[in-house]
């Protein structure tokens, strides 16, 4: 099946904490970086997840945001350090792409926001993304 997801990164599940409709996953992604999704407990179920279990963690481009640094005082709770590689901006939007050690992610961020962070190739971010807007496939 193909996806219209950019952002598809492969990792282990480490973890699983359930409660009666959602169940956290932690997943060590390929590149060492720890991420959270949130997903339904049926859906673990049906995918048949286990620690151990291999995944691919997909995001869509619109719910990842980028700061210059570390956010303090944030629920959210994936904050994953990676270089911007390019940026194309057009006229309102712009797509950023970052490499996070082992894989890579695209944001689709405003031009202001581009603009007003001084994001170019090189640019040290983090990336910002709700544990909920995190989906899982088993690979």
């Amino acid at each position: 099946m193909s996806l219209s997801i950019r952002n598809q990164i492969a990792g282990t599940v480490t973890s699983l904490t359930s409660g009666e409709a959602m169940t956290t996953v932690k997943v060590r992604l390929e590149g060492g970086q720890d991420i959270t999704a949130a997903i339904t407990t049926d859906a673990v179920k049906d995918l048949g997840l286990a620690a151990g279990s291999s995944v691919k963690a997909l995001v869509k481009a619109t719910e990842v945001a980028l700061a210059t640094g570390a956010v303090d005082g944030i629920s959210i709770r994936n904050q994953i350090a990676g270089t911007v590689v390019d940026v194309a901006a057009g006229g309102a939007m712009a797509s950023v792409k970052v490499d996070v050690n082992g894989g890579g992610l695209t944001a689709a961020i405003t031009k202001d926001a581009v603009e007003a962070l001084g994001l170019a190739a090189g640019s040290s971010v983090v990336a910002l993304i709700k544990s909920t807007e995190i989906s899982l496939a088993t690979v």
